[in-house]
């Protein structure tokens, strides 16, 4: 079931990820007024407001114990700032956090409130193309667990994880994978000028290639291992540069790399905590 347009949802924080949230509820028909942004910055309240026809204020009240949903959307390092004049309101709330490295046990301390969902998004959000981790404490009911996909829905896919700490995976697998489709851009647009193309070409050809090798993928049954074998002719130029890549252990180097965001992230939540 999904959130009934009259419930109040507040955001504390309207930074990038809030604001992609808010455009996504209002394109699919929330009405602006039945939203409620915390956020110290003028400006973006101005920007919000006049965006979205979203409600704002620059400090918490008791307006916020109207809200169905508090959904987190501050820095990690200043969420303990922003909670404190917030928490004598926002106890009869679903707390949802788009946080990293925040844990639930933390907001329950900080909030009052048991029923936390954690969620794990990444920027392709910021144009309905992301994928997010979700996490539900055991407080939180079904309508809730739909409330929170209904929030997340305008910024992509949703996948409900079982353990809080695999949240620390799935940052480093999603919430840091843009970086990664980054990087490897970035080498394949250098080694187009090396080759003699502009860096432009390169550019297109790379960003053409990662988009239409992952819409195949999702498109077809089958692993990707096998899609690449397809690809990959003994003797040929795929078979080259796969060949290279396997001396210089690239895939473990890249395995590791992924661990190492894994473990950083276990860390920020320790530290948070």
């Amino acid at each position: 079931m999904s959130t009934p347009q009259h419930d109040l949802l507040a955001f504390v924080g309207g930074g990038n990820m809030a604001s992609a949230i808010i455009g996504g509820l209002v394109a699919a028909g929330r009405p602006g007024d039945s939203i409620l942004v915390i956020d110290p910055g003028a400006a973006q309240r101005a920007k919000l407001a006049a965006e979205h026809g979203v409600r704002t204020q620059g400090t918490p009240d008791a307006a916020l114990a109207q809200a169905k949903a508090i959904v987190w959307a501050v820095k990690p390092q200043l969420f303990r700032d922003a909670a404190a004049p917030c928490a004598a309101h926002v106890g009869g709330a679903l707390q949802f956090s788009v946080m990293a490295g925040i844990r639930s046990e933390t907001i329950v301390r900080a909030t009052g409130s048991q029923r936390v969902v954690r969620s794990m998004p990444n920027t392709p959000a910021l144009i309905g193309q992301g994928i997010a981790g979700l996490f539900a404490r055991d407080a939180v009911s079904a309508d809730e667990r739909r409330l929170a996909e209904t929030l997340l829905a305008p910024t992509g896919r949703t996948l409900w994880v079982a353990r809080e700490e695999d949240l620390d995976a799935v940052t480093a697998l999603s919430g840091s994978g843009p970086a990664y489709v980054f990087y490897f851009v970035e080498a394949m647009t250098q080694a187009a000028q090396r080759m003699g193309l502009s860096a432009e070409q390169g550019k297109q050809l790379a960003l053409a290639t990662f988009a239409g090798a992952t819409a195949l993928a999702q498109a077809s049954s089958e692993p990707p291992e096998v899609l690449r074998e397809r690809v990959t002719s003994k003797g040929g130029t795929t078979h080259a540069a796969l060949s290279a890549l396997e001396a210089d252990g690239v895939k473990n180097a890249f395995a590791r790399a992924i661990l190492a965001a894994q473990q950083r992230a276990k860390e920020l939540g320790d530290e948070f905590a």
